[in-house]
């Protein structure tokens, strides 16, 4: 049997998980289909050679940390339907 809400509870793992790990890229934004967002990101990481991935990175970290302890319903609403891409 399979959970009804079993993709937007992967997705939230996904974004929390990529965000933590490689919060600098930006990947957790593509997840979640925030491609301007995650272009910043990239971009910031990217053209500061590094420098500006120190904080992209810690922006990532607490994105990831926000993902996974929000609850499936409040996810969903947060950052599937209302479009949310910072915080």
């Amino acid at each position: 049997m399979t959970n009804p809400d079993g993709n937007k509870s992967d997705k939230k793992i996904i974004a929390g998980v990529l965000g933590i790990l490689l919060g600098a890229l930006g990947i957790h934004k593509f997840v979640l289909g925030y491609t301007t967002e995650g272009l910043v990101m990239l971009l910031v990481t990217v053209l500061t050679c590094g420098f500006g991935g120190a904080v992209m990175g810690i922006i990532g970290l607490i994105e990831g940390i926000i993902y996974l302890t929000k609850t499936d319903e409040e996810f969903d609403a947060t950052y599937v339907q209302n479009k949310k891409g910072w915080f």
